[in-house]
């Protein structure tokens, strides 16, 4: 039984990753609804699970980048990177704080509208023809941190790196092409993430760490396997035909996870 739910985990982390390296994001929007739905977990402790293995699959997924990205095109662009973690870290801080004084019924349903949200984004954000907003610096600086402050909030509710929401903010607000969208976004996902796992570790309920450690580091496993595979296969496959079958997983995911509450 127990080599049956290790399989599990890593075949699952493996699909998930899969999917998202196909759209070029992480998938962990894809993996809460599973661990809640097929593993069991409760709201709170499937997002810090969650949050746990975005953690490793971004810490990973930064360097291996790098070839195509390098580490000096990042952070020349650090204007960027601290504009948006000027918010995302205080959103981080304060979504995790508000994620562990929520009724558990309430949790769940955030969750459910959050994941109805990300796939109203994958349709109609994703491949948007997209323009750069021109706006004047201080203005520039305000919307980004704004903006910075809504990511972290939801990638602490959700335990997500928040690529979804930083990428289009990134090639929309500064005018970054998407490539090096991906890794800014990673560079302001990881301390962003941190934050917010820090803060949950100071709840009773961070014990799920410990007690799934293994569980952990072999949905983590799959999931790097998948993001590898899916990268790979990136472009294989039509986005416009691939994009609204995540979206309708998403809403099929988010309607069981309502059920939860």
């Amino acid at each position: 039984m127990l080599s049956h739910r290790r399989f599990l985990s890593f075949g699952c982390g493996a699909a998930i990753g899969t999917l998202g390296g196909l759209i070029g994001l992480g998938g962990a929007e894809f993996r809460l609804p599973l661990l809640i739905g097929l593993f069991g977990f409760g709201a709170l402790e499937a997002v810090i699970l969650n949050k746990a293995m975005s953690l490793v699959v971004v810490a990973a997924a930064l360097p291996l980048r790098a070839y195509s990205v390098p580490f000096s095109a990042v952070f020349e662009r650090w204007d960027i990177i601290l504009t948006l973690l000027s918010g995302s870290l205080a959103g981080a801080w304060f979504g995790a704080g508000w994620a562990t004084r929520l009724k558990s019924k309430t949790l769940y349903r955030v969750i459910s509208g959050l994941l109805v949200a990300i796939a109203i984004l994958l349709l109609f954000g994703h491949e948007a023809n997209t323009q750069v907003i021109h706006i004047n610096a201080v203005a520039l600086a305000f919307v980004g941190a704004l903006a910075g402050v809504v990511i972290g909030v939801v990638a602490s509710l959700m335990g997500v790196a928040g690529g979804e929401l930083l990428i289009p903010t990134i090639v929309l607000l500064f005018g970054a092409n998407i490539k090096l969208a991906g890794s800014l976004s990673l560079a302001v996902s990881l301390p962003t993430m941190i934050t917010g796992f820090s803060r949950y570790s100071r709840d009773q309920s961070f014990s799920v760490i410990r007690q799934q450690s293994k569980f952990i580091i072999i949905m983590a496993m799959g999931s790097l396997v998948g993001a590898f595979l899916g990268g790979q296969l990136l472009g294989l496959l039509p986005t416009h035909y691939l994009l609204p079958v995540l979206a309708g997983i998403l809403v099929i995911s988010s309607f069981k996870v309502w059920r939860h509450a």
